[in-house]
């Protein structure tokens, strides 16, 4: 099995707009199968993925928004995070894209991922961060809570033409 020391962290650029919208997919089809409508997952969510990622990504405000992509040292992408500040936001920070691929999940890609959106948070002067799972996605959620997050309300949304409850976790930054 791969060890978490082959992982590198790159910035991503405009360019890498079709491989986050593709990874975002991937993990989306693998992790929300019993939770977002299977005609969603199997015939929307690629195009919905890469037109969001190219706005982002092109999107003014870049110095607010930091997105790293996980690769192993054979370059192979393995997963990303996006955070962004949000003036004026009582929470915080905003983890808002955290994705280990399914077949790399358990290597510490998220782990990893995570420290640098808390490492950059603190570099902005931030003492805190937030983020949503879709409630149900119990996996996520348990991982959440084992690095250290709390549970601090919910949300209704809409993600694939449904309604849903998104779960807001935070993170204090001075817990380490």
């Amino acid at each position: 099995m791969t060890q978490a020391h082959t992982l590198t962290l790159r910035p991503a650029t405009v360019a890498d707009a079709p491989l986050l919208a593709a990874m975002h997919s991937a993990s989306w089809q693998a992790t929300y199968r019993a939770l977002l409508p299977s005609a969603f997952l199997e015939r929307e969510v690629d195009a919905e993925r890469a037109a969001y990622w190219r706005a982002r990504m092109e999107a003014p405000g870049g110095e607010r928004r930091l997105v790293l992509i996980a690769e192993l040292s054979t370059g192979t992408p393995v997963g990303f995070v996006c955070v962004e500040r949000q003036p004026g936001s009582p929470w915080g920070v905003l983890l808002d894209n955290l994705h280990a691929l399914p077949a790399h999940q358990g290597i510490g890609v998220g782990k990893r991922l995570m420290r640098a959106a808390q490492d950059w948070a603190r570099a902005q002067g931030e003492a805190q961060l937030y983020l949503y799972v879709l409630d149900g996605n119990t996996p996520a959620i348990a991982f959440y809570e084992r690095q250290g997050w709390t549970y601090s309300g919910s949300e209704p949304d809409h993600m694939g033409g449904i309604d849903i409850t998104a779960l807001r976790y935070i993170y204090r930054l001075d817990a380490m």
